[in-house]
């Protein structure tokens, strides 16, 4: 086992209720989302709606090398099952209908749980500008893979 992963789950509690910042990068931080087909099926794979019956995907985007999103627990699953659940199933997908990419994500994710002081809305906007601070788009709005409801 990598040490710093197992830094990463070192302190790590779920909680019903809670909302968590989650980012967890793709294999060797290749970029395989600048493909097109290949983004437009992780998109799909991790908004399907079957992994989200006991979470809540508040925002969310993919980048070419990584994931963010805001996630809040419904019950008292570990934040590392649904973790788990969004990565294995669209990397079944993936490997599926794009084989030559290889594996897709690492093994770990980071998370931070959001505080009560911390405001909402400005994480939410960290998350949905990360496509303007990459130099990908000119507004959040114009980039193609990433969601999140009215605020």
């Amino acid at each position: 086992m990598n040490y710093a992963h197992h830094q990463l789950r070192k302190g790590r509690v779920s909680q019903p209720g809670q909302i968590y910042l989650i980012t967890f990068c793709t294999h060797a931080r290749k970029p395989i989302f600048r493909d097109h087909d290949i983004a437009t099926d992780a998109v799909a794979a991790l908004l399907e709606p079957r992994l989200w019956t006991d979470a809540r995907l508040m925002t969310w985007v993919l980048m070419p090398d990584h994931w963010h999103g805001l996630i809040q627990l419904d019950t008292e699953i570990a934040l590392s099952q649904v973790i788990g659940r969004l990565k294995g199933a669209s990397a079944r997908l993936l490997g599926q209908r794009h084989p030559q990419i290889g594996p897709i994500w690492q093994n770990s994710f980071h998370d931070h749980a959001l505080r009560v002081e911390e405001d909402l809305p400005t994480v939410t906007h960290y998350i949905l500008d990360n496509p303007v601070r990459a130099g990908l788009v000119d507004t959040p709005s114009a980039y193609p893979y990433s969601g999140s409801p009215p605020l």
